[in-house]
C-alpha cells in the first residue's frame, strides 16, 4: 500500500488542507480565531451553555487543553465563564453578546468555504463523503 493510498495519511492531509482554508479566510476578515475556538463558539450557540469539559466532549476536543482554547475567547471578550452551582470546581461558559454576534458573522463565511475544502467533489461526491466520514468517526474503538 503506497503512502497515498493509506487513509490516516490522506485524513492528516485534509486536515492540513481545512486548517489552512480556514485560516487563510480568517486573516481576509482580519479575525484572529483558530477552528477550534469556531468549534467551541458553535457548540455554545447550539447549547447556550456549557461546561468546559461538555465543550471538549461535544467538539471532540482535549479535556486538558480546552482550557486554553477557552482562555483565549474569554480574552477576546467572546465568552464568559461562572462558577457551577452544581460543582465548585467547574465553571459554566456562555457567549457573550459580541461572542454571539462574531460567531453569527463568521457562521455564512465557514460554511461557504466548506466546498473549498473539498474543492474538485461534486455534489454528489460531497455528500457520499460526509456520510462516509460520519460513519468513520461514529466508530468507537
Amino acid at each position: 500500500m503506497t503512502l497515498f493510498a493509506m487513509p490516516g495519511h490522506l485524513i492528516r492531509r485534509l486536515q492540513q488542507r481545512s486548517n489552512q482554508v480556514f485560516q487563510e479566510k480568517m486573516k481576509q476578515l482580519e479575525l484572529d480565531i483558530t477552528s477550534v475556538q469556531f468549534a467551541a463558539m458553535h457548540a455554545l450557540y447550539d447549547e447556550k451553555q456549557m461546561e468546559q469539559a461538555q465543550i471538549a466532549a461535544h467538539i471532540a476536543y482535549d479535556k486538558a487543553t480546552i482550557g486554553g482554547v477557552i482562555d483565549r475567547l474569554e480574552k477576546k471578550g467572546w465568552i464568559s465563564r461562572t462558577p457551577s452551582l452544581k460543582d465548585k470546581r467547574a465553571k459554566i461558559v456562555t457567549l457573550t453578546k459580541s461572542g454571539e454576534a462574531i460567531f453569527l458573522q463568521l457562521l455564512p463565511e465557514v460554511q461557504n468555504l466548506q466546498s473549498d475544502i473539498l474543492n474538485g467533489l461534486d455534489q454528489q461526491q460531497t455528500t457520499l463523503f460526509i456520510e462516509l466520514a460520519s460513519i468513520a468517526v461514529s466508530q468507537k474503538k
